[in-house]
């Protein structure tokens, strides 16, 4: 259950952005903030609000955040995001050509400099995006002030000059290239500079701009000083590092970790065309022996082996043991070369950081939520002992369910509550093996069944690996007193008293209450008890359904691509992610096919001239 009151307690005093959900999980909002905790505290603290935020705070159920290193870094990442998940309450322009860039075309003999809104796929040197339109403009100016870079669009061909120059030769602006003044090569030492202004080195311009304002200043041209000295403050604004948006086209996955006594936290951020879209944090069981490196490598074998999509640059803090061996892995499942990186210096090594930093306070603000909740479950567990009658807390819960749809791939799950907590390491799915057509009860019985006599085989084996062994201090069945039934009569069968309980839920299907002994024991709607017998009901409920989910989505995957040689299972899955539909993957040309993620040539080439030959 989400606490907000904690919640914002917990929110640090940092820039950042925040992500307003509601009861489905689903993003209603995204701000940014100079200080997260004192910009989300305001919507619940004060009433003077718009109507439609106040409509938008009546659906707040839970937020997150992330922390980066400015507020203009928050600007720019709160615009990627919106762009992506387009929450209800936040305004939304229909185009990304919102902030400028600064162009600088290296593929004339003489580049020019000037101000866009878009980027182009064309091997020019793109800067950017930057907040102000203003600042650009006036560093621009500079720009071709200092180093007399010419704003002309004239194709200058050596020994097809002009005869004569524009204005800005006169005025001293531009070294005039067009009539054959400078050569190609000191034309280049200028751009090199410029170059090195906009990737951060400004100070060289800086010094000559403030020399300048000082000249000017000691010959009373006051008004020339002050163009000077704005121009100065323009480019340092320009010069403020943004981390979240760079003018490049890649993909790149950069993963962070933190780590504490038993517990980590992993973060992958996700920069897609050179922008940071999206992120991912998983909590993950560790040992307090385990290096970075050990758990970053296990975290990249277990998160890539079930994605779809594999970036061909992933970065990581620390050189991980077996690099060599699982950059091959992950390059022969993208179908090309994959490059783990380490970022020692510049942007991307403050990404890294950045990334870092939010791993750590996610991971201080989890470790500090799982224990206040294990602290209030086991009082909940306690709760319910002395509820039912039972001699002993129960440390050990054990919860099935069963889900089905009109009786086709029947499947179980087992979710495990220990000591307060999910342990997930022990969570198990089953296949319904020996029910046919829609029979809960059967079904229940089925997985009780497989569950008990598999832990009481390995109790009776040594040195094999156990992963049923430890026997629950009660069981948890969704479902009512025929569900309970079953259960009860499936331990006796094995003369174990387990004590059983069925979670029953009302007509809206929100937990209601417990089944024991043939009793329906209902509960407090705010109690602790409430709380941990309806996460453990919808926990059951979501991993059934998930396995669910994915025995269909193999079964959809059985098409007609199954007929082209050299297309597996990740194929499929992605030309169908891609085109949506075999129809739309029978349309697509040749370029469109190679261009979906993990396809090559040659597989595109396949899937191509399969249709091509059974096109009726």
């Amino acid at each position: 259950m989400f606490d907000i009151k904690n919640e914002l307690s917990n929110a640090p005093d940092l820039p950042g952005i925040y992500m307003m959900k509601d009861d489905g999980g689903q993003i209603i909002y995204i701000g940014k903030a100079k200080n997260l905790k004192k910009r989300i505290k305001q919507y619940f603290q004060s009433k003077n609000h718009a109507f439609k935020i106040q409509k938008m705070i009546q659906n707040i159920f839970s937020f997150e955040y992330i922390i980066t290193d400015s507020e203009i870094e928050a600007l720019m990442l709160e615009s990627n995001l919106i762009k992506k998940h387009k929450p209800k309450y936040n305004t939304r322009l229909t185009d990304d050509k919102s902030y400028p860039y600064i162009k600088v075309t290296i593929k004339d003999k003489f580049p020019r400099v000037f101000k866009v809104r878009e980027i182009k796929h064309d091997g020019n040197k793109y800067f950017g995006p930057y907040t102000s339109a203003l600042a650009v403009k006036q560093t621009i100016e500079s720009i071709r002030n200092i180093f007399k870079i010419r704003d002309c669009n004239l194709k200058i061909i050596t020994g097809k000059e002009n005869s004569r120059p524009c204005l800005n030769y006169y005025i001293n602006r531009c070294n005039g290239p067009c009539i054959g003044k400078i050569s190609s090569a000191q034309y280049m030492e200028s751009i090199h500079k410029v170059l090195d202004l906009l990737n951060g080195k400004e100070e060289e311009l800086i010094r000559e701009l403030e020399k300048r304002m000082v000249e000017a200043s000691d010959n009373l041209l006051f008004e020339h000083a002050a163009t000077y000295r704005d121009q100065i403050e323009a480019i340092r604004n320009l010069g403020e590092k943004q981390k979240v948006s760079k003018a490049s086209f890649k993909d790149i996955d950069i993963i962070g970790v933190a780590s504490g006594e038993s517990d980590a936290i992993a973060q992958i951020f996700f920069v897609r065309s050179g922008k940071i879209t999206g992120r991912e944090d998983y909590l993950l069981s560790v040992n307090l022996e385990d290096s970075p490196a050990e758990i970053i490598g296990s975290f990249i074998k277990q998160y890539y082996t079930g994605t779809v999509y594999i970036p061909k640059e992933i970065f990581v803090e620390c050189e991980l043991e077996d690099m060599e061996l699982i950059t091959s892995w992950l390059s022969n499942l993208r179908g090309n070369r994959v490059f783990i990186k380490i970022p020692k210096k510049g942007e991307n090594s403050m990404l890294m950081k950045m990334v870092r930093k939010n791993a750590e306070e996610k991971l201080n603000k989890d470790v500090n939520k799982i224990k206040i909740q294990k602290e209030e479950n086991l009082m909940a567990a306690s709760e319910l002992a002395n509820l039912i009658g039972l001699d002993t807390v129960p440390l050990r819960i054990e919860a099935f369910d069963i889900s089905s749809i009109q009786g086709l791939e029947n499947v179980g799950s087992m979710v495990v509550y220990e000591e307060g907590g999910p342990k997930k390491r022990d969570y198990r799915r089953f296949k319904i093996r020996n029910v046919y057509g829609q029979n809960d009860y059967k079904s229940m019985e089925e997985i009780i069944d497989r569950r008990i006599s598999r832990g009481l085989i390995e109790n009776s084996l040594d040195g094999k690996r156990k992963t049923f062994n430890q026997m629950p201090d009660l069981i948890l069945v969704d479902g009512g007193k025929g569900h309970v039934s079953v259960a009860e009569e499936t331990l006796k069968n094995y003369g174990l008293t387990i004590p059983v309980c069925g979670m029953v839920k009302d007509d809206k299907h929100i937990t209601r209450g417990l089944i024991y002994k043939k009793k329906e024991v209902m509960l407090l709607r705010n109690s602790k008890l409430y709380r941990l017998i309806s996460s453990i009901q919808n926990e059951a409920h979501r991993f059934a359904i998930s396995y669910h989910r994915d025995l269909r989505k193999k079964n959809v995957l059985k098409t007609i691509l199954d007929d082209i040689i050299g297309i597996g299972e990740k194929r499929k899955l992605s030309l169908l992610n891609t085109f949506g539909s075999v129809e739309g993957i029978a349309n697509a040309t040749k370029e469109e096919l190679q261009k979906a993620p993990s396809m090559n040539k040659l597989s595109a080439l396949k899937v191509y001239e399969f249709f091509e030959k059974n096109r009726g």
